[in-house]
C-alpha cells in the first residue's frame, strides 16, 4: 500500500483541490469524513493528516469536529482555515468572529523557524477566505505568520505536531502554496512521493484479480474515457471473464451508438454486447422534468438493461463502472461530513437499492486528468482518450424540459452543428466540453417575414483540468456567429442561441 495522507473534510469548497494538490506531489491521499475514527486512521497507517476549511464557526453548537485524539497519533497535522481554528481550539486556543473579514488576495508576513515555510519569501501573497480568526493561543504555540488583520495567520504547536494556516495553499491564488504543501508532505511528514500511475496499475490489477477470482464481470461501457480505462484494467486482470455492455438509452448524441461500437470493434477484442433500449428509457422518462428524478430513472433502467444483457452469462457477480471521484463527491457527500450534495450521478446516487451485482469501481478515488494519464499508460486509443466528457444521463440533463423524441431531435441536430463549427477552431484541443442545452423557454422571432415562437439553445463551452472547477471560453466571434446562424437556419424549432458565460463554481458544467 502506498504511503497515505488523510484529508478530513469540514465542508470547504476547496477540499477536493487539496487532494488534487497532494497527488500532484505523487503522494496518495483520500478525503475522509471529518469524524473518521482514530482506529480507522491508525489502520491506514497515515503519514500525515490535513484538516480542511469549512463554512462553520468552531464556536457553533452544531459545528463539525474531529476526534481530539488525532494529536495522539504521532503524525503531523495541518489545519487549513477552519481546520486551523478547530485545531487551535482543541489545543486550548480561542477563536472569535473577526471585526474585519478577509476574502481574496492578502500579503502575509512569515516569521519563525517552522519548516512549513522553509524557502518561502518573508512576505508572500496568499488567498484568504474567513470571517473568524484565532485570537488567543496558549503556551506551547508559536506564531509563524501574520497579516494586519490576522495576528495568527500561521501557528505551530511543537509538542503535538499541529500546524495551522488561516489561508488556502491549495488554490493557485496563493503564490507559494504548492511549495508550502510540498514542505508539509516531505520536510514534515517525511513522505517519499513514490505514488505513481504505473504502480497504481500494477496494484489495481492484482487487487481486481484477487477480488473477482473465477467469477464474471459485466461493464457498463459508454465509450467515454472513464469506462474505457476500466475496460483495459479489467482486461489485464481477468481477460475473457469480462463482458462489456453498451446500453443505447435513447438520449445519446447523433450516431453515437454506431461510433462507439466502431471504435471498440476496430481497436479491441472485448466481448461487446449492445442493448437496444431507446423506447424503454423514453417511456420511463415520460413527463419527468425534475433532474434528480431523471438521473434516478436512467440509473434504474440502465441496471435493468445490463441484467437483461447478462442473463445468459454464467457466474456474473460483478458490475463494473467508470465512476470517478468528482461523481462520488457531487452525488453523495460520500464522506458523510458537511460537504453539500450537488447532484446525483446516475451511476452513484442514481442506482437502485437492490442492485443485484457487487460493484467494481477501480477509478472511484481518481480525478479525470489522472484517468486520462492512466489511459495513456494503458495505450488507450487516441480517439477514446481525448473524447470530451459526456454525462451518463446523456442529453436528458441537457434538455431542461420533458424528454421527448422531438426535443431530442432538436438538441441532437444543434449539437452536431456546434461540434462541426468548433472543431474548425485552432483552440479546440484545449476545450474540456462544448455542447448545447435546450432551455425551457420559447421566444418570439422572425423567419421569412413570419412570426415564430420557438426554442432557445444555450452554448456551454468550458476549459478545465479535472472537472472540479471550470472556466468558460469565449470562442472567436466568427465561430459563434456561424454556430448561431446555422442552428437557427438548419434546426427546425429553434430561433435563438445564447452563450453561457458562467464558471464552475458558482455554476456546474452541466445545467442539471
Amino acid at each position: 500500500m502506498p504511503e497515505f495522507v488523510a484529508i478530513l473534510d469540514f465542508g470547504s469548497q476547496y477540499t477536493q483541490l487539496i487532494a488534487r494538490r497532494v497527488r500532484e506531489h505523487h503522494v496518495y491521499c483520500e478525503i475522509l469524513r471529518c469524524d473518521t475514527s482514530i482506529e480507522e486512521l491508525s489502520g491506514k497507517k497515515v503519514k500525515g493528516i490535513i484538516l480542511s476549511g469549512g463554512p462553520s464557526g468552531v464556536y457553533e453548537e452544531e459545528a463539525p469536529r474531529c476526534d481530539p485524539k488525532i494529536f495522539d497519533l504521532g503524525v503531523p497535522v495541518l489545519g487549513i482555515c477552519y481546520g486551523m481554528q478547530l485545531g487551535c481550539e482543541l489545543l486550548g486556543g480561542k477563536v472569535i468572529a473577526a471585526q474585519h473579514r478577509e476574502y481574496g488576495s492578502t500579503e502575509i508576513e512569515v516569521s519563525g523557524e517552522d519548516p512549513l515555510f522553509s524557502g518561502i519569501n518573508s512576505s508572500t501573497t496568499v488567498w484568504m477566505s474567513h470571517g473568524d480568526r484565532v485570537s488567543e493561543i496558549e503556551e506551547g504555540f508559536e506564531t509563524t505568520a501574520k497579516t494586519d488583520n490576522c495576528p495568527h495567520a500561521g501557528i505551530w504547536h511543537r509538542e503535538s505536531g499541529f500546524r495551522g494556516i488561516q489561508f488556502h495553499p491549495e488554490v493557485t491564488h496563493t503564490s507559494e502554496g504548492s511549495k508550502i504543501l510540498h514542505n508539509f508532505l516531505f520536510a514534515i511528514c517525511d513522505c517519499s512521493g513514490d505514488w505513481s500511475l504505473s504502480r497504481f496499475i500494477e496494484e489495481k490489477t492484482a487487487e481486481l484479480k484477487a477480488t473477482i477470482g473465477s467469477k464474471n464481470v459485466v461493464l457498463g461501457l459508454s465509450g467515454g474515457v472513464d469506462s474505457s480505462v476500466v475496460a483495459l484494467l479489467l482486461d489485464r486482470a481477468i481477460g475473457n471473464q469480462l463482458t462489456c455492455i453498451f446500453v443505447d438509452n435513447g438520449v445519446l448524441r447523433k450516431n453515437e451508438r454506431e461510433q462507439v461500437k466502431g471504435m471498440f470493434t476496430d481497436n479491441y477484442e472485448f466481448n461487446l454486447r449492445v442493448v437496444d433500449a431507446p423506447e424503454v428509457f423514453l417511456e420511463n422518462l415520460a413527463g419527468v422534468t425534475d433532474p434528480e428524478e431523471k438521473r434516478k430513472r436512467i440509473g434504474n433502467t440502465f441496471i435493468d438493461g445490463c441484467k437483461e444483457a447478462a442473463a445468459d452469462l454464467d457466474d456474473v457477480e460483478f458490475l463494473a463502472q467508470g465512476t470517478l471521484y468528482p461523481d462520488v463527491i457531487e452525488s453523495l457527500s460520500p464522506i458523510g461530513g458537511p460537504s453539500a450534495t450537488i447532484k446525483s450521478h446516475h451511476n452513484v446516487g442514481g442506482l437502485p437499492e437492490q442492485l443485484g451485482f457487487k460493484l467494481i469501481e477501480p477509478l472511484r478515488n481518481h480525478f479525470k486528468d489522472e484517468v486520462r494519464a492512466l489511459g495513456k499508460e494503458l495505450c488507450l486509443a487516441p480517439e477514446l482518450l481525448h473524447r470530451q466528457p459526456f454525462p451518463g444521463p446523456g442529453l436528458a440533463v441537457r434538455i431542461i424540459v420533458e424528454i421527448t423524441a422531438d426535443n431530442l431531435d432538436v438538441l441532437r441536430n444543434a449539437d452536431v452543428i456546434i461540434q462541426e463549427e468548433i472543431e474548425k477552431w485552432e483552440g479546440y484541443p484545449g476545450i474540456w466540453q462544448s455542447f448545447g442545452v435546450l432551455l425551457p423557454v420559447q421566444t418570439v422571432g422572425v423567419m421569412g417575414d413570419q412570426r415564430t415562437y420557438d426554442n432557445v439553445v444555450a452554448l456551454r463551452i468550458v476549459e478545465s483540468l479535472d472537472g472540479m472547477t471550470a472556466n468558460w471560453i469565449c470562442l472567436p466571434q466568427d465561430i459563434l456567429a456561424s454556430i448561431s446562424s446555422r442552428i437557427c437556419n438548419e434546426v427546425h424549432g429553434v430561433n435563438r442561441v445564447v452563450l453561457d458565460i458562467s464558471s464552475k463554481p458558482p455554476s456546474t458544467i452541466e445545467w442539471e
